[in-house]
Parts: C-alpha cells; structure tokens; sequence
C-alpha cells in the first residue's frame, strides 16, 4: 500500500511539475532565427521483428488475408532512415507560437491500425479521433491522459482535451491487440517527427545552445500479458513492449543560419 501511494504521489509531483512547464513557455516574435535539421539512421542488421496474428475481425482488419499484423514500431527507409521517431528541444522557454501539423492531431482508426502512429497535440488542446472501420474499437489510453472511449460508429468524431503535458500510450480495448500508438501532449512547438527517410527539421528556433533529443518508442517484445475481451468474454494475449529509447546531442542555432545533427541509433 506504501509503494503504490508513494508511486502515485510521485506522479502527481511530475504532472503538476509537467503543467507548469507548459505554462512557463512564453511565445514571442522570433527575429533572426535560425533552424535544426537531420535525420534519424540506423545502424546495424534489421533486428526481427515481432508480428501478432489477427484473429479478430478478419474482414475489417485483414481484407489481403495477411493473417498477421506488423506493430509498426521500428519502420526503416530504403536508405536507412527511421521514420516515427520524435525529435525535439530539450531545453527551450522561449520561441515561436504552436504550428505542429493538424494531421499529427488527429487519429484514425482504418483497417485494426492508428493513424498517424506518432500523434503530438499540444498542450490544453483536444486531440480529436475517429473511427473509420465497421466494428467496435475502444481506445484505451495510458500516462499524461487516462481514457477509456468506445467508438460504436463509423466516421463519429470524438474530441478530449489534453491538458497534461507527457508521453500517453495507446491501445484498443475492443480486442484487437496489435493496434498501438504512441502521443507526446507538448508544451512548446519544437518538435518534429522523423519521415520515412529519417528525415526531420526544426524551425525558426531562436538562436542559442540546446539539447536536441531523438526519442524512439522502442521495438522489442518483452511478453505477452493476458487481457480480457469484454465483447467475447474470452482472454487474449497482448503485447507488453520494451522501454522507449533517447539519445541526446548539443547544437549551437545561429541568427538566420541552418544547424545540422544527425543521430544513428542501433539494437545495441
């Protein structure tokens, strides 16, 4: 009882800490700025990776009959670049008002799978989402936000706000075991995801010194736990991932110039 108080003490602590992070970013007129570009490789054999049988709703979830589903946690480019991973500044009070892409704020649920799969909503905003497939998918969310939201009905928009600044993991607790997505509720808007080159770029950052962190959710299975279907009153077994990985680099942004960083990342 002690543990899980003092756990849950030390979470409040990191939410409050989180709100007033986001609080203290000041937004003002970026004059001079200058800009953080890269890419994301990787290094090394393509680690194997694990698949989940799809074994519910095969009409809806596997129209190709591909009997499996990829968790799409470590997707690498032709040229060795590693899309979905998140890059951001670590240490940055002052800059620019909130542009991050819409799409990144709005999820999908299209054939059992998120999209996107890397969502960054900002801070007291809403993250709006929808379900796209016939059948019933119940987005079960773990971390910054706690949710639980059943989406009975096609194309029907849900919207919640997102006040807590954090990491929120997402699930489907409608049975469908492989979706998984990942979402950073963010208080400043330098933050970028990678593409499928590993490509990513940062701008107009105010010139100074920062730590530029590459985040990636990580890829390795490390078991499976039992969870219980509530439609079919059956147990199935859901994938419990490895932690998610950072590597962190300094970078100088001078006025009106471009900064570069590159990070290579491997299963080591």
């Amino acid at each position: 009882m002690l543990k899980a108080f003092s756990f849950w003490v030390a979470a409040v602590l990191v939410a409050l800490a989180a709100t007033v992070s986001a609080q203290d970013y000041q937004v003002i007129a970026v004059r001079n700025g200058g800009s953080i570009s890269g890419t994301v490789k990787w290094s090394g054999p393509t680690p194997h990776l694990a698949a989940v049988p799809i074994n519910k709703d095969p009409l809806v979830c596997d129209p190709n009959s591909r009997k499996t589903r990829d968790l799409e946690r470590l997707i690498i480019g032709p040229h060795a670049g590693v899309a979905n991973t998140v890059v951001f500044l670590k240490d940055i009070s002052r800059g620019k008002a909130m542009d991050l892409p819409q799409q990144r704020r709005f999820l999908d649920q299209r054939s059992c799978r998120y999209e996107p799969h890397i969502l960054l909503v900002p801070a007291n905003s809403e993250l709006q989402m929808k379900s796209s497939d016939a059948t019933l998918h119940t987005i079960h969310m773990e971390g910054a936000a706690t949710y639980n939201l059943p989406f009975p009905f096609t194309n029907q928009v849900v919207a919640r706000k997102m006040p807590t600044v954090g990491l929120v993991s997402l699930r489907c607790n409608g049975g469908h075991t492989w979706m998984n997505a990942e979402m950073f509720v963010v208080p400043h808007p330098y933050y970028a995801v990678t593409d499928e080159n590993g490509s990513f770029e940062l701008s107009d950052v105010p010139p100074g010194e920062y730590q530029v962190v590459a985040w990636h959710e990580g890829w390795n299975v490390m078991r499976q736990e039992a969870t219980y279907d509530v439609l079919t009153e059956k147990r199935t077994q859901r994938p419990v991932f490895a932690p998610a990985r950072t590597w962190e680099k300094k970078v100088t942004v001078q006025p009106n110039s471009g900064a570069e960083v590159n990070f290579v990342i491997s299963e080591k």
